[in-house]
């Protein structure tokens, strides 16, 4: 009897020890990792505020292949969702969710001059506690504030809740090894964005339509510059124009440049004019124009599926071919050089250059690097990118440049991409011409109020 009253008296002991060393215990738990990646605050702001990436970064996979999420609430920024469900076979991340629940300053504040900022992430998931989010505190470092110093944090509250608090000694396990992970996979994922400045593009989500259009394809040695893009532009505008005067086919609407292959020394690309017929008539015979197909690596008929691109070097390593049959890329022979196709299709993102052609391929590259951040998935391989020049640069007696020319770039992108960007659902309009008249034609850099920035000289 003695003895069951000495371990009764130890279980109260313990109990009371137990309890008083809960109550003195921290009511809340914090734990934090920092790291320095080479990238621009914008970018690693624009990752971090929305969840398309997340999958990309976040240790979860690692921990369960047969993870599945879904995305919720806004596209960007605060209300911004992400849930996932943990495999029915692995199990070891359960169900969870996190939901942006500030970011500031607000995206569009986010240039050379902003410091630092900091997004929060709600999260709800099996982890002991209440009132659970992750901060991510941005700061520029650097001579030239090139760098940018992240800090990811966990805070939890216990409150009087003692097994909770009691759970604040294994904060350095999952929450910890959560951070730690993942950030290590941020900066892969951040490594893989190109280092430009996209801050002055205003970039739209359009959804295209499929258009019948005439091109030629054709290169250009890169030296050549700007003269050269425009002598190749030049000829190709009148073999198509000759082309459609005899299908008895009206051009519709400005020239479109496909980019096939911009190398260090030469341009590939197909130059475009949209028509007012989806069939043509060829050899007294009545076709309809369809997408281009990607071709099989044997060169044999076209397999379906997504458009491709084609250069003159690749068009004349294929068999010979005649006016109304069609190419390996599915495309309809028109003449010797003239193809005839549907162009566009699907979702496409936009941002407009003001100034010579050559900002194009840089505004180009701005719309990739914005695509990655923003977790828009493109492949410009299969869906080339294209221009429109929507207005040509008008010049005096003089030559020199007194209204800029008007570029719309375009990249398309994958299915599942959102309805509009950031930019466009905050109202922010794309630059316009209306900026006062332009330095000599030998320079003709565009406004800084109405275009990103400048090119290279070489011309595209």
């Amino acid at each position: 009897m003695t003895r069951v009253l000495e371990f009764i008296v130890a279980l109260v002991i313990v109990a009371v020890a137990g309890v008083v060393v809960g109550v003195i215990m921290p009511g809340s738990g914090h734990v934090e990792r920092s790291t320095v990646v080479g990238k621009d605050m914008r970018q690693v702001y624009d990752v971090l505020d929305n969840f398309r990436r997340f999958p990309d970064y976040s240790v979860l996979g690692t921990y369960d292949r047969d993870i599945k999420y879904n995305l919720g609430g806004k596209a960007y920024g605060p209300g911004a969702e992400i849930s996932w469900v943990g495999g029915a076979s692995e199990g070891k991340v359960g169900n969870g969710k996190l939901t942006i629940a500030s970011a500031e300053p607000n995206f569009d504040k986010i240039d050379s001059t902003a410091k630092s900022a900091r997004i929060v992430w709600n999260l709800d998931n099996d982890w002991r506690g209440r009132d659970k989010h992750f901060t991510l505190d941005l700061d520029r470092q650097g001579t030239r504030n090139q760098l940018t110093k992240i800090t990811w944090a966990y805070d939890v509250a216990y409150g009087f809740n003692l097994i909770d608090r009691y759970s604040n000694l294994y904060i350095h396990g999952n929450p910890d090894a959560f951070i730690q992970f993942s950030l290590t996979s941020l900066q892969n994922v951040l490594a893989g964005v190109p280092n430009i400045d996209y801050t002055k593009l205003i970039p739209y989500i359009e959804q295209t339509k499929p258009t019948p259009v005439l091109l030629v394809s054709t290169q250009i040695d890169r030296k050549g510059g700007l003269v050269a893009l425009d002598d190749a532009t030049a000829t190709a505008e009148k073999q198509i124009q000759d082309a459609a005067k005899k299908l008895g086919v009206n051009v519709t609407g400005p020239r479109i440049i496909f980019t096939t292959n911009f190398g260090d020394q030469t341009y590939s690309f197909d130059v475009a004019m949209p028509i007012d017929a989806t069939s043509l008539t060829l050899n007294g015979q009545s076709q309809e124009l369809t997408a281009a197909q990607a071709p099989k690596l044997d060169n044999s008929q076209p397999a379906a599926g997504s458009s491709a691109p084609a250069s003159a070097s690749s068009s004349a390593a294929a068999p010979a071919e005649a006016p109304g049959q069609h190419d390996r890329f599915g495309r309809l022979i028109v003449n010797g050089t003239v193809r005839a196709e549907l162009a566009f299709g699907g979702p496409a993102l936009m941002g407009v250059w003001n100034g010579t052609a050559a900002g194009v391929p840089q505004t180009r590259d701005m719309l990739k690097a914005y695509s990655q951040t923003h977790g828009y998935k493109f492949d410009d391989v299969v869906h080339r990118a294209y221009d429109i020049q929507v207005q040509p640069e008008v010049r005096d007696a003089g030559g020199n440049v007194t209204t800029y020319a008007k570029f719309d770039v375009y990249l398309p992108l994958a299915e599942g991409a959102p309805e509009q960007t950031p930019e466009q659902a905050a109202g922010i309009q794309p630059p316009t011409l209306d900026v006062p008249a332009p330095a000599s034609s030998t320079a003709a850099p565009a406004s800084s109020s109405s275009a990103p920035a400048e090119a290279a000289s070489s011309g595209e």
